[in-house]
């Protein structure tokens, strides 16, 4: 007799395998084009997949999104690596974000020293270009949830002096600087007074403002304030995902130009798809009846839910179709790569499951009549350009 939990994961496997599937094949110029050019993503969750659970990432892993293997495969060589602190209560304004914030960043200087042929720290924009002609792989850092500043400017500046370059204002929870878009409590009604004041500061020391997962009204007044271009390091598009306020909409995006800043897509299937977020509804209503129920939910509760009710995951084809938007709407400039590796689970699109995938969207991109110069841009231009700006404004300040 066949054990649940056994059959539950050779059809997760099946599945799984099915899920890798490509309808896209990167060609030899693909490829190469991957591989040639600078190629920054702005939001790859690394720092705490190793907290949860250490592996050797300058050599091959048998788990996660990310490796060095699997980077060179698929021409990554400037990832900015999310220093995520979660927001829960007990990590706000006591000292623990701080801590944890720290412990992240420790991590990833210890994968640089660890290997200092293959990785380097990168703090500027002229170490991403001058780590790339020596073949090395950049690693750029941004903090995800502002909560470790913990009110105190000089926080703010001990963290830029460590190497963060962008900082995420708030995360799941309303935190000391701004209400989050998954928060129904609008404790501030956009940015708290200090995180008006923040803004100024990140402008004037060159730490780009990340609008991802902040309140539109947190949104509309970051574009307000901030005298340099922003970024939103890993979002998608409401125009795919009704009511999802964690997305942009359209009017948000042509005042992202106005500012002209860079929207980084988010790869994760329900920042890219309607259907693949009304899964998840599904089954945390389902865990949650089940619980009212009485009924004691089993480990493979939701490997059991899944193989009755497959995951939709998202195509290749739709993460372009949000690319393709941007462009329509607000041009070429304004769009770049926030995968989200290793911060979405395996909800990854059909054609983009790890790092190694990042030709299938180059190749996605030349079907789709991009030219080598908007496929840099994307790759990396547009996020350059904003970087610099804030390089040169914090010059002159």
């Amino acid at each position: 007799m066949i054990k649940l939990s056994t059959l539950v994961v050779a059809i997760s496997l099946a599945l799984s395998s099915q899920a890798n599937a490509t309808t896209i094949t990167a060609s030899d110029k693909a490829i190469k084009l991957a591989k040639d050019t600078i190629l920054i993503d702005t939001h790859i969750d690394v720092p705490y997949r190793l907290h949860d659970k250490w592996a050797d990432v300058t050599k091959a892993t048998d788990d996660g999104d990310f490796d060095y293997p699997r980077a060179i495969q698929g021409g990554l060589n400037a990832p900015f690596m999310s220093i995520y602190i979660p927001a829960h209560l007990e990590f706000e304004g006591k000292g623990k974000s701080y801590q944890l914030a720290n412990l992240l960043i420790d991590s990833m200087e210890a994968i640089a020293q660890r290997a200092p042929d293959k990785f380097a720290i990168a703090s500027s924009t002229a170490d991403i270009e001058e780590q790339f002609k020596q073949g090395k792989l950049s690693i750029a850092m941004g903090m995800e949830n502002g909560s470790p500043i913990e009110g105190d400017m000089k926080n703010l500046q001990h963290f830029f002096d460590r190497g963060v370059r962008y900082i995420t204002l708030a995360h799941s929870q309303s935190n000391h600087i701004s209400d989050s878009s998954y928060d129904i409590r609008r404790k501030w009604k956009g940015l708290s007074p200090f995180g008006k004041k923040l803004v100024t500061e990140m402008n004037n020391i060159g730490m780009l403002i990340d609008v991802s997962h902040i309140s539109d009204d947190a949104f509309y007044q970051v574009i307000e304030l901030s005298k340099t271009p922003v970024i939103a390091s890993h979002s998608s598009l409401r125009k795919y995902t009704p009511g999802f306020e964690r997305n942009m909409n359209d009017d948000m995006l042509l005042a992202l130009k106005k500012n002209g800043g860079v929207i980084q897509i988010n790869f994760g299937s329900s920042f890219v798809t309607a259907k693949a977020g009304s899964w998840g509804k599904q089954l945390k209503s389902t865990k949650e009846s089940a619980k009212k129920e009485g009924t004691k939910l089993s480990n493979d509760f939701d490997a059991a839910y899944r193989a009755k009710n497959p995951y939709p995951f998202a195509s290749l084809e739709q993460v372009l179709d949000h690319i393709d938007h941007v462009v329509a709407l607000i041009g070429i400039d304004y769009v770049g790569i926030g995968s989200d590796y290793d911060g979405v689970g395996d909800s990854l699109p059909i054609g983009l499951k790890d790092v190694s995938s990042y030709p299938n969207l180059v190749q996605g991109l030349m079907d789709r009549g991009y030219s080598d110069t908007d496929i840099k841009k994307i790759l990396s231009g547009n996020t350059l350009r904003v970087w610099k700006q804030a390089e040169a404004y914090a010059k002159k300040h």
